[in-house]
């Protein structure tokens, strides 16, 4: 198993985004920077959102002019719309991640849009792109495992939007259980459902812990090929539109999961757990990870 697995770090933006506790971008900025030291190399570091919706998003700007350009480092930025799409390049993002939501329920609360109008904007993204330039474009469907508005979400709604996407020549495509929902037998059947229309392109995997299938749904991505992976260090996360939805699973619980079975992440696991805890104090809450609390096996030599 030297296979290798890429994980996305997604803490300095889906990590931080539901608490409590708004941090100043110098200290997301410093967050990046410790995760860059814990050999973090793609990192979705700010969200091209309304600060007004969600203060803990506000300063982008100001993190992606001092993030930006970092050899080896690729900076994400989360984008929702048109304006997003042009913030990002504006800043220089080496990409873009843009989300469409599996349900319209989901979509109008989070977005102001059903899934259907995401979709022609993230067609007209992708056009603007064609003809001026700019990052490279990710998709994420979110809510692709159950909505808390809508219920149950079907195989065959994800597959459409995947399908989408794919016949606009996206660089990524992922499946985000925003809300913690999925199960292992779920998402190996419908990894399989979404390989089969979106062809070469890479699949990413995004997976919420709140009913504590995370990890298990991590591995069954695996199992089925996957090779992209998003987490959050110290467990972090939430989203502020989707009642209940905890935190997402915690980088270095998926770390030691994936090397204590012999896969390979460029990531050190002593360093994350360190900075899981310099982010917990930053915002007053103890990380969540199982990590951060019974530390690795064996212990590492003194």
């Amino acid at each position: 198993m030297s296979r290798f697995i890429e994980i996305v770090e997604v803490g300095a933006r889906d990590g931080l985004q539901n608490e409590k506790v708004v941090l100043e971008p110098a200290d997301k900025i410093e967050l990046v920077r410790r995760l860059d030291a814990c050999g973090a190399r793609r990192q979705e570091v700010v969200s091209f959102v309304n600060p007004k919706r969600v203060p803990q998003m506000a300063g982008a700007e100001e993190m992606i002019a001092e993030l930006a350009g970092a050899p080896g480092r690729s900076r994400i930025g989360l984008v929702l719309n048109e304006r997003g799409w042009d913030r990002a390049v504006a800043g220089q993002c080496d990409e873009a991640n843009v989300v469409v939501c599996a349900t319209d329920g989901f979509g109008i609360r989070n977005q102001g849009a059903s899934s259907a109008e995401q979709i022609a904007t993230l067609a007209a993204i992708a056009a603007k792109r064609q003809a001026e330039g700019g990052p490279p474009i990710s998709l994420t469907i979110s809510v692709a495992f159950g909505c808390p508005f809508d219920g149950e979400v079907s195989e065959d709604q994800v597959v459409a939007i995947a399908q989408e996407g794919a016949a606009l020549g996206l660089a990524e495509i992922a499946l985000a259980d925003t809300i913690g929902v999925a199960d292992p037998w779920t998402v190996r059947k419908r990894v399989e459902a979404v390989r089969k229309v979106i062809g070469d392109i890479p699949l990413r995997m995004h997976f919420h812990d709140t009913r504590n299938t995370g990890i298990a749904n991590a591995y069954a991505s695996v199992e089925a090929g996957v090779r992209i992976l998003d987490a959050s260090v110290g467990g972090l996360g939430g989203c502020p539109f989707a009642p209940a939805a905890t935190g997402n699973i915690g980088t270095e619980d998926l770390v030691y999961m994936l090397e204590r079975a012999g896969f390979e992440t460029g990531l050190d696991l002593g360093k994350l757990i360190e900075t899981a805890h310099w982010i917990g104090g930053k915002i007053d809450k103890a990380p969540v990870s199982g990590l951060s609390k019974a530390g690795p096996f064996p212990k590492p030599a003194e």
